[in-house]
């Protein structure tokens, strides 16, 4: 079940916040379980997590060797306008002063 965050409805922007466990097919609360006072439904970013998580995908970026053998090509700045290439096919080197050809890929 998800969880939804509430928040207590006052005159001023600085209502209290909780969160409640509740079904998707559940209609939001109106009311305070506790005090009975107003309440609005708060939207929330989903969490989302596993393989496609911030971390899990800066983890998997950071494999070379992996992105190389998927055929993917990697480049990390390394100077103004000039990037060396970490993993896969193309040249070495790219810089802003040297375009790049179509005979170089």
């Amino acid at each position: 079940m998800p969880i939804y965050v509430y928040e207590v409805i006052t005159d001023d922007d600085s209502g209290e916040q909780f969160e409640i466990f509740q079904s998707m097919a559940e209609e939001p609360l109106k009311k305070h379980p506790e005090t009975g006072q107003p309440i609005r439904r708060v939207f929330q970013a989903p969490a989302i997590g596993g393989k496609w998580s911030d971390s899990a995908m800066g983890k998997s970026v950071k494999d070379d060797k992996k992105l190389d053998r998927l055929g993917f090509t990697k480049y990390v700045k390394s100077g103004d306008g000039t990037y060396e290439k970490t993993a896969g096919k193309g040249p070495d080197v790219i810089s802003r002063d040297a375009p790049i050809s179509p005979g170089d890929l």
